[in-house]
């Protein structure tokens, strides 16, 4: 069908304001009783939209949503959407029986519908190719008007979105941004799995706090006070005392009232915890994890990131390993107002980024006082074997060696003002033989955050939950 026009000729599939509704881009609506809703389909999907250069002058069966649908003179065109890409239906009067001209122009956007066509060449449709039907089922009819169009989300408000979630996961934005994070996730799995790391399950229902300091949610567990965990902390290093070396991906809550673009209240970790490891050797572990997980995300997500506008650069190891009192001089020099003890702020991790002109690095050698009782003290007794991984201006994963010994254990419970009878199941887990371990965390909302050059870890969040949002 080289000479029919195609949709990107008429305009189809070009961004749009969200606030037209479906029914300015259709002719105008019959009634559906002429045109009933399938229930049970008799067509079967015989191939992706992704795959159809496999099926040049075949028949093949497509599932997808409508994207888009105009009539034009005598040519009637159908953008199909499925979980592999768009394609473009074409249907000239000529050439198609009418039953499927009529059918078409009672089509609304994200209606259900199956296409059975041949695949041809085109000269002017956008892939090369395009399907003439020669049969078309509608599943399921979308009612109208669209609460959001899905083709112009970028123009959208953020809470819109997020109100009509399932919507905004079919506009190309949101859809690339999750695949990549699930490739993320599976990048997380296979380096540890293959390098012979035992994936564990810890509670998230627990006795006292993991890491001190963070406010926790509260429930009633039967006649006992329980709490949400705030980290995988305490189990995993009983798992690794063990196993010698494990990984967890799990949801953890903390009850802040945070307001950043950076923060929620449930977030999930990908975590590792290693025996007869220092911080060093941990630290060397995360780094060739992330320049793997950036390697295959280009690999693998290329189309991804060409959505989104985003190019990864690859990591050259070993990082850089910046001294906490470095960082802090470096910020002052350059118009920082911040003293040894203090955290860095989103900004300062920015701007050391910035100044150091990394796109990944550590900072090493932080009080003591800055970091959680299990972090193993320096010879200094000042500081701490405790790391921050910074990457593209903000820190994506903290870890540290931890303290195995139970008499130095106590003693810092205590001088972080913690009763040492809480933890007794913890501490007492190092009594019966514990080697020296290290381990780390990074979030993965943060890590797809930075990865796919999102501002607002909402974004990369499927169903986020903040002080404001508990649905959906």
């Amino acid at each position: 069908m080289s000479g029919t026009p195609s949709v990107s000729m008429l305009g189809i599939g070009r961004k749009r304001s969200p606030k037209r509704t479906s029914t300015m881009f259709v002719p105008a609506e019959p009634a559906l009783s002429n045109s009933p809703t399938s229930h049970i389909s008799h067509l079967k999907r015989t191939a992706l939209t992704s795959q159809l250069k496999e099926h040049m002058d075949k028949d093949v069966v497509l599932a997808g949503w409508v994207h888009d649908v105009r009539v034009l003179g005598g040519i009637s065109f159908i953008l199909l959407r499925d979980m592999s890409g768009i394609v473009q239906v074409t249907a000239p009067k000529a050439k198609v029986s009418l039953d499927i001209v009529k059918e078409i122009g009672t089509l609304h956007q994200e209606d259900v519908i199956l296409v059975k066509g041949k695949v041809v060449s085109s000269k002017i449709a956008k892939k090369g190719i395009e399907v003439i039907p020669e049969q078309l089922e509608v599943v399921n009819r979308a009612e109208t008007p669209l609460p959001l169009d899905p083709r112009g989300v970028q123009n959208t408000l953020l809470e819109t979105r997020l109100n009509w979630r399932f919507l905004d996961f079919r506009s190309e934005e949101s859809n690339a941004i999750f695949k990549i994070q699930s490739k993320i996730l599976q990048t997380f799995r296979e380096f540890f799995a293959t390098r012979h790391y035992v994936e564990i399950q810890p509670p998230v229902i627990i006795a006292s706090a993991s890491e001190g300091g963070a406010e926790l949610f509260s429930l009633k567990y039967f006649e006992k006070d329980a709490y949400l965990a705030q980290s995988p902390q305490l189990y995993k290093q009983m798992c690794a005392i063990s196993f010698e070396k494990v990984y967890t991906v799990l949801p953890v809550f903390r009850a802040e009232k945070f307001e950043q673009p950076t923060h929620l209240n449930e977030v999930r970790q990908m975590d590792i915890e290693q025996a007869f490891s220092t911080d060093e050797d941990v630290m060397k572990v995360l780094e060739e994890f992330l320049a793997e997980c950036i390697k295959k995300i280009e690999e693998s997500c290329h189309d991804e990131l060409g959505k989104i506008g985003q190019k990864l650069e690859t990591l050259h190891l070993p990082l850089k390993r910046m001294q906490y009192r470095d960082a802090i001089e470096l910020l002052r020099k350059n118009g920082e107002d911040i003293q040894v003890g203090n955290d860095f702020s989103k900004t300062q991790e920015k701007k050391l980024s910035q100044l150091l002109k990394e796109e990944a690095f550590f900072i090493v050698g932080w009080p003591s006082e800055q970091k959680a009782f299990y972090a193993m003290p320096d010879q200094d007794g000042k500081t701490s074997r405790a790391f921050d991984m910074i990457y593209r201006g903000l820190e994506i994963a903290s870890g540290t060696q931890r303290i195995h010994i139970p008499a130095l254990l106590i003693e810092q419970l205590k001088s972080k003002g913690l009763n040492p009878e809480n933890f007794k199941f913890y501490v007492d887990s190092f009594r019966y033989g514990a080697p020296p371990h290290a381990g780390w965390s990074i979030g993965l909302e943060r890590l797809t955050m930075k990865m796919t050059g999102r501002e607002n870890i909402r974004e990369t969040t499927m169903f986020p939950r903040d002080r404001n949002r508990l649905s959906p």
